[in-house]
């Protein structure tokens, strides 16, 4: 293994009962009189220990909580078969719950947990004092007519399950990281390694629950999402890379005029692009991207 990046600012590891799940926890800093937490929700098959770069980039010693989803991480699975969106809502709402009760949070998703809490920002809009939305893109729009090949797909992928590759080493793990990411120094791949994997008799394996591979039976309804967006009250930031990663992984099938319309809908919207970064923007540019949350934040 390569040298391996040393944190500055050390997290602390918590567990909660959450809607009936052990739920896994990252703070870092202590609470302040006055001052919110910074939640922050990672992205699909990722882990919340993917925000240490970026929470040692900040200067301010703020207290910050980042969360792994259901079947993430140290987080416990569900046991289920399927992973549904919903749920992500739902857990975010507890943990807003036990974490700040009487207060709203700042609140930034990455990817996956960008359009989680876009879509939590709007339901919930009281919860919420600062909202920043790391490439939360959203996905196309489809036609209900879809519905029975969606349906169909998804039965067959339950009678052959998705399943996680082994690798024999974390060095292994820190190379497959930098292979999907060439931007991410080695050292910081080997420090994820340690986070994103977990020692098996197979070898080592990413720390996520296979099923959420499956495709997703439910259709994505661009309506309803707009719905929650146009009701986020709260100031909000949204953060991309300069690689147009909208364009390289949906073409045609999600126009970049489609996404920009979306984005004119959030009543109070900010826009920042991170120059030399791709879609692991807060692992590309960490201090970068601090440098835009910090005044945001303040």
């Amino acid at each position: 293994m390569p040298e391996v990046y040393t944190p500055s600012r050390v997290h602390r590891d918590e567990f909660l009962p959450l809607r009936g799940l052990r739920h896994h926890i990252l703070r870092w800093g202590t609470p302040r009189t006055g001052r919110p937490p910074l939640v922050m929700v990672h992205g699909w098959m990722d882990v919340g220990a993917s925000f240490q770069f970026v929470v040692d980039a900040l200067a301010d010693d703020r207290e910050v909580i980042a969360l792994d989803w259901r079947g993430f991480g140290l987080t416990a699975s569900t046991g289920a078969d399927s992973y549904w969106f919903p749920d992500y809502l739902g857990d975010l709402d507890a943990l807003l719950d036990v974490v700040s009760p009487g207060a709203p949070v700042d609140l930034a998703g990455h990817s996956m947990g960008g359009n989680v809490v876009m879509s939590y920002a709007g339901v919930r809009p009281e919860r919420i004092r600062r909202l920043v939305n790391l490439e939360g893109f959203g996905m196309p729009d489809v036609w209900p007519a879809a519905a029975p090949e969606r349906l169909a797909k998804w039965l067959d992928e339950l009678k052959d399950p998705p399943t996680l590759r082994p690798y024999a080493s974390l060095a292994g793990v820190a190379e497959r990281l930098r292979k999907t990411n060439p931007r991410l120094p080695a050292d910081k791949a080997a420090w994820l390694a340690r986070h994103w994997s977990r020692e098996t008799a197979e070898g080592f394996v990413l720390n996520a629950d296979p099923a959420h591979k499956l495709a997703n039976p439910m259709l994505y309804r661009k309506a309803e999402v707009m719905a929650c967006w146009q009701r986020i009250a709260a100031p909000t930031l949204w953060v991309e890379g300069s690689d147009d990663q909208l364009t390289r992984f949906w073409g045609s099938r999600y126009p970049r005029e489609d996404f920009e319309g979306r984005l004119a809908l959030v009543p109070n919207l900010r826009k920042a692009v991170l120059q030399d970064a791709g879609h692991m923007l807060h692992h590309d540019q960490p201090q970068a991207l601090a440098a835009l949350l910090e005044p945001f934040l303040a």
